[in-house]
């Protein structure tokens, strides 16, 4: 069994073997961190993980303002773009970053009483957040030039050996600490400047080149106009915490940031479907056969919307392995959480059509409207209901992320190919059968055996109906095997 196995693995071609590796680093990444969650809310009070949650809202938002997140689409275009330059262009962009964050670093150290009282975090905290900042920008550069010449050895090592550092010194150190949210922030950043700063001397050594003039005009030019659309990405996803620990408390930030790991677990899920999905995509985008995407992403939907389903049916269960007992008004948040998940995913399959077409103004304008009212509702009903319904009002802003970005795919579906891909009454009969379901299932966690009835209803179905979810299956599986062909 084991020899078929390496044969096979063996008769893969490196590519597919880098795309499979790739796909494992994305899942040690996050899996890890879930995996370790049940251990830090054990470990911290519910302010203290609030607290921490905060600080990571805070670090994505500052990410993307000190580094402009040079190190991601930008530098993975210019790496095709100047193959012939690469090292050079690799370099200069490390060089830039750099600049970028001792800039920063500056102003703060300057202004530092100021920092401080805008964030609500120490001098220690700051400082480990502005070298996480470069931490993260100089693995990703690294990370995207291995993926390119699809080198995974190294990437595989470094990923293993971060994602079980970072947890694992984090907990040492929250152990012997008084000062337990600044001892988990310090472990993570310990870790990421040992395990990655090497990476920036490397391909410093290897372009010669820290400042360009030419790549630096070329980075800032591009980088800048998108930072609204990266900020309300940031918005969407971390705003609601740091409200929440403002207008009520670090305690209640706690047990939301719990309800939200919890939920973002399909995140893993959505990056892997969207990881095999996307290429096959504008592959089809290309050949003008928009309508056999249906086919794909019909069973993807529901696939998507069953695995949220299952963590909102368990999430008093979940709660309960993750978290002691202060946690559990976090099952409340989880429903709407989760329901959020599936219209992340559904932006996959209309976005496309953006930015195929290089519609980038389209993109920011839904981002900016999703965050912006995220942020209204936030601070208007918070106060006023509690911070639970921070849940909904994030469900509520996806939903209009997605439906914005379905109205443009529809627009651009027509204008360039006189016909639509998707069936307006399939993709809203399916959500209003998911939206049923979701709150239905969350009605009965007062009433465990009613809860657990459906789930084996539900299991019944499942079986009986086991024809049509090995064909689903089999379809998906023939969409990974034609885009692979693609990608070749």
């Amino acid at each position: 069994m084991l020899a078929k196995l390496k044969d096979k693995y063996r008769a893969l071609s490196p590519q597919i073997r880098a795309s499979f590796w790739f796909l494992v680093c994305g899942f040690l990444q996050r899996g890890i961190s879930v995996i370790t969650t049940p251990i830090f809310t054990r470990i911290l009070t519910t302010e203290e993980y609030g607290q921490y949650n905060v600080f990571s809202s805070w670090l994505s938002i500052v990410q993307v303002i000190v580094t402009l997140d040079i190190c991601y689409g930008i530098y993975t275009q210019g790496l095709v773009k100047f193959s012939e330059e690469r090292d050079v262009y690799s370099s200069s962009l490390q060089g830039l970053t750099l600049t970028l964050v001792t800039i920063w670093t500056v102003v703060y150290l300057v202004f530092q009483s100021f920092w401080n009282d805008l964030f609500q975090l120490t001098t220690a905290q700051m400082l480990a957040m502005l070298c996480i900042c470069w931490a993260n920008s100089v693995f990703t550069f690294w990370s995207a030039e291995q993926r390119v010449d699809f080198k995974y050895k190294n990437l595989v090592i470094v990923t293993i050996i971060a994602s079980i550092a970072i947890p694992a010194l984090g907990i040492l150190l929250v152990l012997n600490s008084e000062d337990k949210v600044t001892a988990r922030i310090l472990g993570m950043a310990i870790v990421e400047m040992a395990a990655y700063s090497w990476m920036f001397f490397y391909q410093m050594r290897k372009g010669h080149k820290f400042y360009s003039k030419r790549f630096w005009k070329y980075a800032l030019a591009l980088n800048i106009p998108l930072i609204p659309h990266y900020l309300s990405q940031v918005a969407l996803n971390s705003v609601d915490r740091i409200m929440i620990s403002s207008l009520v408390g670090d305690s209640a930030a706690g047990i939301y940031s719990l309800a939200y790991s919890i939920s973002q677990v399909m995140i893993i899920f959505n990056t892997a479907l969207t990881q095999t999905l996307e290429p096959w995509l504008y592959h089809k985008i290309h050949d003008k056969d928009i309508t056999s995407m249906k086919r794909v992403a019909y069973p993807a939907f529901m696939f998507v919307a069953a695995i949220n389903l299952l963590i909102i049916a368990l999430a008093p269960e979940i709660v309960a392995v993750f978290a002691p007992v202060e946690y559990y008004e976090a099952i409340w948040v989880i429903p709407p959480v989760s329901m959020s998940v599936y219209f992340m995913f559904a932006y996959t399959f209309f976005a496309s059509f953006e930015f195929y077409f290089e519609k980038t103004k389209l993109i920011s304008v839904a981002t900016v409207v999703g965050a912006a009212l995220n942020i209204v509702l936030n601070y208007l009903l918070i106060p006023v209901l509690g911070y639970q319904v921070a849940g909904y009002t994030t469900l509520l802003c996806y939903m209009l992320y997605a439906v914005m970005h379905y109205v443009f795919m529809r627009r651009l579906s027509m204008a360039h190919f006189g016909k639509q891909p998707y069936s307006f009454k399939v993709l809203s009969g399916m959500t209003f059968v998911f939206f049923v379901a979701g709150f239905g299932l969350m009605a009965t966690y007062n009433v465990p055996l009613m809860r657990y009835g459906i789930l084996f209803a539900i299991l019944i179905v499942i079986i009986s109906k086991h024809n049509m979810l090995r064909s689903s299956i089999q379809v998906f599986l023939d969409m990974r095997r034609e885009g692979r062909q693609d990608d070749l």
